[in-house]
């Protein structure tokens, strides 16, 4: 009795397939799986087509508008700088301590210049651009002080930091007074917050709108096959095998909406860059229109096509959730 219990327990087990067997069928299936789902897709092409065309132009535009504010913000970081500061000297104040204030200045980290105009330079650059020359002339004294032109580093040109080094030079003895004109930095930082901000705001509606139409698109699919799907689900097919192919149509319309926006933001970069190289010669200055890099467009294709199995998971856990095989 036991040689006999013992055969057939070696026979099961021999009959049973190995890890690496399981792991080849269940490859296959995934393959046959995203085929076949790829084939239903191309059995309503112009259905198909359409919903690609609506998820692309959707993902379209939030891409289009972080390229733009990407550049807006290269832009504006060309001029979100406080050029210099400004520091008037006390009266009392030779031209030698000038001098020697301005060295030690210039040798902080936060500094990049200091240059110091004198009282002289000072009062002859005013008579020659101010027009009033002769009215100088009266003056029994140059009433205009020793002036120390302060030009912060690049990572202390920012407003806060350029505030922060005028306050620090404020304080050296030989000081009277700071100036640095911030308002205009401060009104385009908050210009550029406020672009940021709506284009987040137009990316999200844009982006749950992607997610809404695959899932429409899932929903009528599942509806189409509901008696196939019950029958099915009778003979055991369990959740994850049912779902298996319409999490796969979701991945083909995230990847083939991804693939069609990138190509428009492509399209419209390369007929935007005519006007702007137009504007940089007009304006004389050095600017480029900057696209997505690698990165930005394997993260462009990789958002697209989770927005796609997302907007697919959401549609069949919801409908098969409701389904009842009986």
């Amino acid at each position: 009795m036991s040689l006999l219990f013992e055969n057939r327990t070696v026979g099961a087990s021999a009959a049973r397939p190995g890890l690496g067997s399981r792991l080849l069928m269940y490859f296959v299936r995934h393959v046959q799986q995203a085929v076949g789902s790829l084939g239903e897709l191309y059995k309503a092409p112009l259905a198909s087509l359409l919903t690609i065309a609506v998820l692309g132009f959707s993902l379209t535009l939030p891409t289009t508008f972080y390229v733009l504010l990407k550049n807006v913000e290269a832009v504006s970081g060309q001029f979100d700088k406080a050029s210099e500061i400004t520091l008037l000297l006390k009266d009392r104040i030779t031209e030698d301590d000038a001098a020697k204030a301005a060295t030690r200045i210039g040798l902080y980290p936060e500094v990049a210049e200091a240059r110091l105009i004198t009282r002289d330079e000072a009062l002859t650059e005013f008579r020659q651009k101010s027009g009033f020359g002769e009215a100088l002339d009266y003056l029994d004294d140059n009433p205009l002080p020793n002036t120390l032109i302060v030009v912060p580093t690049d990572r202390h040109a920012g407003p806060k930091a350029a505030e922060a080094l005028l306050d620090k030079l404020s304080k050296e003895r030989e000081v009277a007074q700071g100036r640095l004109d911030l308002d205009w930095l401060k009104r385009l930082d908050a210009l550029v917050g406020m672009v940021r901000d709506g284009v987040a705001l137009v990316a999200a509606l844009l982006l749950v709108t992607m997610v809404l139409v695959v899932g429409n698109t899932i929903r009528l699919m599942i509806e189409h096959r509901r008696d196939t799907i019950n029958v099915m689900k009778m003979v055991g097919a369990t959740d994850a095998f049912v779902r298996r192919p319409f999490l796969y149509t979701g991945l083909w319309y995230g990847l083939a909406a991804g693939l069609l926006a990138a190509a428009l933001v492509t399209l419209g970069l390369w007929w935007l860059e005519r006007s702007v190289a137009r504007v940089v010669d007009l304006y004389q200055t050095q600017f480029r229109l900057d696209g997505l890099d690698g990165q930005e467009w394997l993260a462009l294709l990789g958002l697209s096509v989770a927005l796609g199995l997302g907007g697919a998971y959401l549609a069949v856990w919801r409908h098969l959730k409701a389904m009842d095989p009986a």
